[in-house]
């Protein structure tokens, strides 16, 4: 019998943190290792529809990391090439790792990415119960923090707002209206 030596995730990895790190795993190139995430995920997730064909996606993995290697806790995947701006297609945290900060860490670093690429981006749609509750919070409080920030700054748009978050203008907006932030122009 041989021992496993493999420890981490296939793929690169662009984030390191204390005990976190992010791998960035090219369904194209590591088509099982996606395919079984995928899998995973559907033991948790009712609405989850892609298993097989993981190569128009990217997967950024999570895990904690200690001396026998990366452990999962969750991932995030979104499609390579996105014509509806989304920036995740998926997202998973495992269970024993829940309501510990490590979905909302997935969330923030997908809008950290969708920053980096210039280019704002949403989840894609329909969110179930948990992901709704998930990213209406997120929204809530990184758009009131950027509003607390910029409040001496003068005018505010829900373009400069996008800028700076990652979001959509359209989950901008629908979180402000939400908290009655915006009143319809008159004439």
């Amino acid at each position: 019998m041989h021992k496993c030596t493999i420890r981490h995730p296939p793929g690169n990895e662009i984030y390191r943190k204390a005990d976190l790190s992010v791998f960035e795993v090219d369904g194209a190139v590591s088509k099982i290792y996606c395919q079984n995430l995928c899998l995973l995920a559907k033991l948790f997730l009712d609405h989850k529809t892609l298993y097989y064909d993981v190569d128009p996606f990217v997967f950024n993995v999570l895990t904690r990391n200690d001396d026998y290697g990366s452990h999962l806790v969750g991932y995030f995947s979104k499609e390579k090439y996105s014509s509806m701006k989304h920036n995740v297609s998926c997202i998973v945290t495992l269970p024993q790792y829940q309501k510990k900060g490590y979905g909302r860490f997935l969330i923030d670093f997908s809008y950290l990415l969708s920053r980096k690429e210039n280019q704002p981006g949403t989840p894609e749609k329909p969110l179930s119960d948990l992901g709704r509750i998930s990213y209406y919070s997120y929204w809530l409080s990184y758009i009131l923090e950027h509003l607390y920030n910029c409040k001496s700054s003068g005018r505010i748009t829900v373009k400069s707002i996008s800028r700076a978050t990652g979001m959509t203008s359209r989950d901008i907006i629908d979180t402000l209206n939400r908290l009655r932030f915006l009143t319809p122009k008159d004439g």
